[in-house]
């Protein structure tokens, strides 16, 4: 999946940006220690308790009917259209490459211009940690510690970091407005609870989305949430010398604003990594529908089994959970049982969640370790 290439480095054309971005670099080097530390502490606890979560889903999925079995499920693989469930797997890598893809034009944008390999590992970082975190909370902050690592500024990973969220958010508005407008109908194939969480999950992402719109456009709202985060911080005794904590903050603000400087003018860069953010989105919810033409499951067309999956990341995406796991497995069994047999329903659930998820987040941890190992190995040689 990574291909050797050339190493991190700054781009001719806009080398005088990495001149106005060098004063936060020890700042950076801070970050990454003390990031780097906290980071390894949680990581098992967390990988821990996903797989604990993701074992009872599975259980409660598989004992929602007799018939079905692991043993069934594999004769159901072995049995299945398999240039479908190739394009399955096929869609589930575009979700990492996608991400990589986007985070790669952003990086570009500010000067910098990492490999594809090292976009890979920063996108693949950030879905694994996401992946295992209660609202995907850890994936950013991993993701950019390893961008720090490669010689990108804290303040660029950041920016580019937010950019990127702000874009994906709005990808999910856009699905979510299509399924609503032209598949109407299966919002109330839902049960009631089911429904309310697809509501206001998609209430959420709007609030969301206005709230990313303005940290990236507004540098007063954003040095005002921090400065006040601060302060309550150091009220509640969480933090000291807080004078000094807020002169770096000021630091680092007047990289955000050069970061935000650069911004202006570049609709074609946000226009790109908006549609990369919205194929990203897209070739997730296309397993489901590739996985239900393999299982053969007939009787609605591939477009409403999309159109439903689109559904669920609504429902699901706002839920602090780590992976939506548990909430997106009921979900997906909600709207699928009005349109099939339990059983093909329960195959469905089984083998789309595999694929997008559970595989997708393996890759993308063996994939991150890779990396890791293949750059601490670079690093020795060079010593």
């Amino acid at each position: 999946m990574f291909l050797k290439g050339k190493g991190m480095k700054k781009n001719k054309a806009r080398g005088d940006i990495s001149a106005g971005l060098s004063e936060g670099k020890s700042a950076d080097n801070k970050m990454q220690q003390n990031g780097k530390g906290g980071i390894l502490n949680n990581k098992l606890l967390w990988t821990v308790i996903s797989i604990l979560i993701a074992v009872i889903s599975v259980w409660a999925v598989v004992s929602q009917q007799k018939e079905v079995s692991f043993r069934s499920l594999l004769h159901q693989l072995v049995n299945a259209n398999q240039g479908w469930l190739l394009a399955a797997v096929v869609s589930m890598l575009g979700f990492i490459l996608f991400e990589a893809w986007a985070v790669r034009i952003i990086c570009q944008s500010f000067g910098y211009a990492p490999g594809m390999h090292n976009s890979c590992a920063y996108s693949a970082t950030d879905i694994y940690f996401s992946a295992i975190t209660p609202s995907a909370t850890g994936g950013q902050p991993a993701c950019a510690l390893l961008m720090m690592k490669d010689g990108i500024s804290g303040t660029v990973a950041t920016a580019a970091l937010l950019l990127n969220l702000t874009m994906y958010t709005f990808s999910i508005l856009l699905i979510g407005l299509v399924c609503f407008v032209f598949r109407p109908q299966l919002f109330f194939q839902f049960g009631l609870l089911a429904r309310i969480m697809i509501v206001v999950g998609y209430a959420a992402q709007i609030l969301f989305s206005v709230f990313l719109f303005l940290l990236v456009k507004n540098e007063r709202l954003l040095q005002k949430i921090c400065r006040t985060t601060l302060h309550i911080l150091a009220k509640l005794h969480l933090i000291r010398n807080e004078q000094a904590k807020q002169e770096k903050l000021q630091n680092t603000m007047r990289e955000y604003r050069r970061c935000s400087e650069m911004l202006s003018g570049s609709g074609l860069m946000l226009f790109k990594v908006f549609v990369l953010n919205l194929m990203q989105r897209v070739s997730q919810i296309s397993v489901t529908m590739f996985v239900s033409a393999a299982l053969g499951i007939g009787g609605f067309s591939m477009l409403d089994v999309w159109a439903l999956q689109g559904y669920v990341v609504l429902g699901s995406n706002y839920v602090p959970v780590p992976g939506g796991m548990g909430v997106v497995d009921y979900l997906m069994l909600d709207a699928f049982d009005a349109s099939m047999t339990a059983q093909q329903a329960v195959n469905l659930e089984l083998v789309s969640r595999s694929v997008s998820f559970y595989c997708c987040i393996l890759l993308c941890g063996a994939a991150m370790l890779w990396y890791c190992w293949y750059q601490h190995k670079k690093k020795e040689r060079k010593a």
